[in-house]
């Protein structure tokens, strides 16, 4: 393992993406002509989304050049098929921006880029199963984390760190190579990111970063020392993915809502509602995360024993439930239900309450109405406003004339 190529790859990971992601931010600050004569909204906004790509870009050309030049030779194809794996996640991130696509659609894709990582870094069937099943969970856990500015970038960069150290402290540690460059690239387009951010990742670059976080976890955990606890500490350094993941299904369960249908009820999401700030959710979601990532690297490295993974999984049960608390939907709305009459029904009420008294004889054509003393009861009726009620005269005559003459 060539350690100065690993360094040197982070090295120009940073450079790289910082470049990059300049040239988009410029951009996506031109200004552009509406999409459509009736002014609809530019294509910056697109190109704002499309920041992913130069993630993708500055990490996987590092990356690839430090394996080209033979940085990690002991481990080249477990490396080789983690970056093309990641590239495969990356592009079907880049097709669901330009169109998008039901999920049904793209886990099969994932669930191949899984088993092409899996396969070439050799491991046994059993493990290589469960390894695709981590790596498919993850990889979507960390992309549903980009819904706030800075919110991925600041999680996963702390994520790839606690990587970094557990795979230097590694029998295989060739596999630092790509948290290294993982890390340098998310410092760098950090400062595009942040809030208000003028880059987004986009699904592409969400899909990147949970892919290359989750593959880098399960092959550290398949190359670990005997004697390390790599099947407790490893898992733990993606507890805030895996619990907003929990928390929003939890959640739309109990609202009886779709668990595929996106919604405003991340973490992040309830911290806005109870006023903190999108800067203060990011930094507070990244010591979150840092809690669990100091914790399982330093058992990892056999500093702690493994019941102190407890404390921040206990923590992180703690506080889903207490982020349960906070509402998340509307309420419905509660419409009054509308009571319908047959017209027949309503005929005969009106008849009966207004001049069931009334011979038949007074509609004859000539008819000057009942006889005096002889009231009805339509004659004794009374509105709110205290005035008769007159049914609508049948013989042509003004309301008013006939009111003033019952009257």
């Amino acid at each position: 393992m060539n350690v100065l190529g690993i360094i040197a790859s982070g090295v120009a990971a940073l450079f790289i993406t910082v470049a990059l992601a300049k040239v988009a931010r410029r951009a996506a600050l031109r200004p552009h002509a509406p999409d459509e004569p009736g002014g609809r909204a530019p294509r910056a906004e697109a190109l704002r989304a499309a920041g992913g790509a130069t993630v993708v870009l500055g990490v996987g050309a590092a990356a690839g050049g430090a394996l080209w030049l033979g940085a990690a030779d002991d481990a080249a194809s477990s490396v080789a098929g983690l970056l093309a794996g990641a590239g495969i996640a990356a592009a079907l991130g880049l097709v669901h921006d330009v169109k998008p696509f039901r999920a049904a659609f793209r886990l099969p894709v994932q669930t191949a880029a899984a088993i092409l990582v899996v396969c070439l870094a050799g491991l046994s069937p059993a493990a290589g199963a469960l390894a695709v099943l981590w790596i498919v969970l993850v990889t979507n856990a960390f992309a549903l984390l980009d819904h706030v500015d800075g919110l991925l970038t600041t999680v996963g960069l702390v994520t790839a760190a606690g990587l970094l150290a557990c795979a230097a402290l590694g029998e295989d540690s060739a596999l630092a190579l790509l948290p290294t460059a993982l890390v340098a690239g998310l410092a760098g387009f950090l400062l595009h990111n942040w809030h208000p951010a003028r880059l987004r990742l986009g699904a592409s670059g969400a899909q990147f970063i949970g892919f290359t976080l989750a593959a880098s976890g399960a092959l550290i955990q398949a190359a670990a020392p005997p004697g390390r606890t790599a099947w407790a500490a490893l898992p733990v350094l993606a507890t805030v993915a895996l619990a907003d993941t929990a928390l929003v299904l939890i959640s739309r369960r109990r609202a009886a809502r779709s668990p595929l249908r996106d919604t405003d009820d991340h973490i992040a999401h309830r911290l806005r509602r109870v006023r903190v700030t999108v800067p203060g959710t990011s930094v507070l979601l990244a010591l979150w995360a840092a809690v669990p990532v100091a914790t399982g690297t330093l058992v990892y490295a056999d500093l702690l024993h493994p019941a102190f993974l407890l404390l921040p999984l206990a923590g992180t049960v703690a506080a889903v439930f207490a982020l349960l608390r906070i509402p998340a939907y509307a309420p419905p709305r509660t419409t009054r239900p509308r009571t319908t009459r047959p017209r027949t029904a309503a005929r005969r009420t009106t008849a009966s309450t207004t001049g069931a008294a009334i011979p038949s004889a007074a509609f004859a054509p000539g008819a000057t109405g009942p006889a005096p003393g002889k009231g009805t009861a339509s004659a004794s009726a009374r509105t709110a406003a205290r005035h008769p009620t007159v049914p609508p005269p049948p013989t042509g005559r003004s309301a008013a004339a006939v009111a003033a003459e019952r009257s």
